[in-house]
């Protein structure tokens, strides 16, 4: 098994969020559906940013959920590396799917809405939005598309880009925080997460587990190291309107 030099078995994964995108644009609009969204010239100017500060990193594998905007982050990141390994997708890394189409009156009452549904993520059978996936349905899938990639033989380094809830509640699986927990990672677009994993063989010799997590770094923009003017938190940014004023 590979591991990060100095060390017997562990494995690191660069966890991102893609770049920002526009979810009231009219092409979401009149597709009813937040999957046909991509990054805006904002969203593409974040990945390069990252694609920039990891340009010394070697990844042995790239993974992102499939969702457009995931695959452009990552993309624009291994832009940045000569020989970079082939894109995978993993769709158990996917946004948590979010039922119909919701209708809304402004980005700031969508901001407060979905505020409202990640506060409840740890509650018995919470939903992500009326009839759609359960906050602990979506982590169980979540849990195991990374641990088949941590089990994977033969990789020291990895990208991930996957989607802001998707990344909060893995940060707080990681250290044992309940699903409540995951609400108090911010992840603003385009950020990166550093987390090291030590992986052990496990007691029959047939395999390997994990014996533990640790977050090295959480909510990294390169765009914006000391967040300078990033006033707003993540959900509320990232239903603002390009237009109306960055942050």
């Amino acid at each position: 098994m590979s591991a990060l030099p100095g060390t017997t078995g562990r494995r690191r994964i660069y966890l991102m969020r893609h770049g920002f995108v526009d979810y009231t644009s009219a092409a979401v609009r009149k597709a009813r559906d937040p999957k046909v969204a991509e990054l805006t010239e904002r969203g593409i100017a974040e990945a390069r940013a990252a694609g920039a500060a990891l340009a010394d990193v070697h990844f042995d594998i790239a993974v992102c959920s499939g969702l457009k905007r995931t695959r452009q982050t990552a993309e624009i990141v291994l832009a940045e590396h000569p020989r970079a390994p082939v894109l995978e997708v993993e769709e158990r890394l996917g946004e948590l799917r979010s039922g119909s189409y919701m209708d809304f009156h402004s980005a700031e009452h969508l901001a407060a809405v979905m505020t409202f549904t990640f506060e409840q993520a740890g509650e018995p059978g919470a939903e992500f939005l009326p009839g759609g996936e359960r906050f602990a349905d979506a982590l169980i899938r979540i849990r195991a598309g990374l641990t088949d990639l941590l089990h994977r033989p033969n990789w020291a380094c990895a990208l991930v880009v996957a989607h802001e809830v998707v990344n909060r509640m893995l940060l707080a699986d990681v250290i044992g925080a309940p699903l409540g927990a995951s609400v108090g990672f911010e992840q603003d677009t385009g950020c990166i997460n550093i987390l090291d994993f030590d992986m052990v063989p496990d007691e029959a010799g047939m395999g390997t587990r994990i014996e533990r997590g640790v977050i090295k770094a959480v909510n990294l923009t390169p765009a914006n190291y000391l967040k300078n003017g990033m006033n707003l938190r993540s959900l509320e940014a990232i239903f603002t309107r390009p237009s109306e004023g960055a942050e």
